[in-house]
């Protein structure tokens, strides 16, 4: 469809190969990143994770953890608790299934505590490159408002997504999560400013409900 085609042309045009915001040095730091930030802003997670990386440094000290300990570090992060025991949880199952080494492959990524299938698939976008789509609120948002999808689940929108796009998903990904993050805002979308705005018929652009 030429209009899917126009707007993926227009993401990888005004995003220059965009990259997580999220603030990492290993692929240890990355997954501990990636599995904070769900339901959290990355400035949060950036704000925590200094203090959490200086007392566990790697992923044998986090197996070894003590939850209380953990929890005090990142209480101030959306769901901590539950969090808390997936961390040690996957350090734990890195350690011991994986002789400490984190898999880079989405199914074994996948079975490790609280990894999910957009976690697995950000790691690997982040960390290798890897042609995958993954669906946070902002690339959910963004799919609907320009009937790029009309899924009701994250999945079943990455799926349409992968479908339309089919190539450079890493970087589409990215672009359209600072896309949402920063322009295609939940409240008060910065239509005026949109280099999509003349491909998009959604409710909520100016003139609509906004």
């Amino acid at each position: 469809m030429k209009r899917n085609l126009q707007i993926k042309e227009l993401f990888l045009a005004n995003f220059q190969k965009p990259s997580t915001e999220l603030k990492f040095s290993s692929l240890y730091e990355l997954i501990v990143c990636v599995m904070l930030s769900a339901q959290c802003t990355d400035k949060r997670v950036n704000h925590i994770t200094p203090a959490l990386f200086k007392a566990y440094p790697d992923i044998k000290s986090l197996a070894n953890a003590n939850l209380s300990s953990l929890k005090a570090l990142i209480q101030s992060c959306s769901f901590f608790n539950n969090k808390a025991q997936n961390l040690i949880k996957m350090a734990r199952v890195v350690c011991e299934k994986f002789k400490g080494e984190i898999p880079l492959n989405e199914a074994d990524l996948k079975s490790l505590a609280g990894v999910g299938q957009k976690t697995a698939h950000v790691v690997l976008i982040e960390w290798c490159g890897a042609n995958f789509m993954a669906v946070d609120t902002h690339v959910f948002r963004v799919s609907h408002r320009l009937g790029l999808s009309r899924a009701k689940t994250p999945e079943a929108t990455e799926e349409d997504l992968t479908r339309i796009f089919k190539d450079r998903l890493n970087h589409l990904h990215q672009a359209m999560v600072l896309f949402g993050r920063y322009t295609c805002r939940a409240k008060r979308p910065l239509c005026a400013d949109c280099f999509l705005a003349h491909l998009c018929t959604s409710e909520d652009k100016e003139g609509g409900r906004c």
